[in-house]
């Protein structure tokens, strides 16, 4: 990695300081760990302290010296996301990124069998959780030098099937929302470009060691490794602001 950092040119990690949303489910982990490696100071949030606490001192312990904290966060709450986002910047002087995890899924065997329950959920899952960090984080990412904000969705946003009509148009909304904040990043950074970027790394869906060992004949053909995605997440900070910003990155065969 290099350690050109300046007019949003991307670069290192090292001391920079990343907020990571849904920081406890195993695509939290394995972020965790890679952000940690790569030096930067991670702050993890989630709805279950327990699963967050093992997540972060599985990081510590991973990578000795390595910051990594974690704050229990209703982001369901607008204004206890905005405080999370306040004492951040506060305690570490700047955020460098914002990536957000937080997932769920419900679905069903037809589109006539559709539960609308499932929607609600969904809605505040992938959408609600997306609107307000974006509009909590956005303030601190421009002050960055190098701020990245992260979606990770899915490819049936682009493709919907049948039996995904709430999850797929759930995430379809995550992305366009996240979109209208690469605008604004885009129309922030003047004629020189954007120097802060929001980006969206889309996945057919995430498979983790525990997965394989509980369906050890299962081939998950297409999946993304959450290790694997960790490693595209800190790729992003490589890549100059104005060439991620807005785009969707493909870690699985577009549909």
């Amino acid at each position: 990695m290099t350690s050109s950092i300046g007019n949003g040119n991307g670069g290192s990690l090292e001391g920079a300081v990343v907020a990571v949303a849904g920081a406890g489910g195993p695509a939290g982990r394995a972020t965790l760990l890679r952000l940690a490696e790569a030096g930067a100071i991670v702050v993890g949030s989630d709805a279950n302290p327990a699963r967050l606490a093992e997540a972060v001192d599985a990081a510590r312990y991973a990578h000795g010296g390595a910051t990594v904290t974690g704050d229990t966060v209703d982001l369901l709450d607008l204004d206890a996301t905005r405080e999370w986002a306040d004492k951040t910047e506060k305690e570490f002087g700047r955020i460098d990124g914002m990536v957000h995890l937080v997932g769920g899924w419900r679905g069903s065997a037809t589109f006539a069998e559709t539960d609308l329950a499932d929607w609600d959920l969904l809605e505040k899952l992938l959408i609600r959780t997306v609107q307000h960090t974006s509009l909590a984080f956005q303030a601190p990412l421009l002050r960055s030098d190098r701020g990245r904000y992260l979606l990770i969705s899915a490819a049936g946003a682009s493709k919907p099937t049948a039996g995904n009509a709430a999850y797929s148009a759930s995430k379809a909304a995550a992305e366009a929302w996240t979109l209208a904040l690469a605008d604004a990043f885009r129309k922030a950074g003047g004629e020189e470009g954007p120097r802060t970027a929001a980006a969206i790394l889309v996945v057919k869906a995430l498979v983790h060691d525990a997965m394989r060992a509980e369906r050890p004949n299962a081939k998950f053909a297409g999946f993304t490794d959450v290790k694997e995605l960790a490693e595209a997440i800190a790729g992003v900070w490589d890549q100059p602001a104005s060439e991620v910003n807005g785009q969707r990155l493909w870690l699985t065969p577009k549909p």
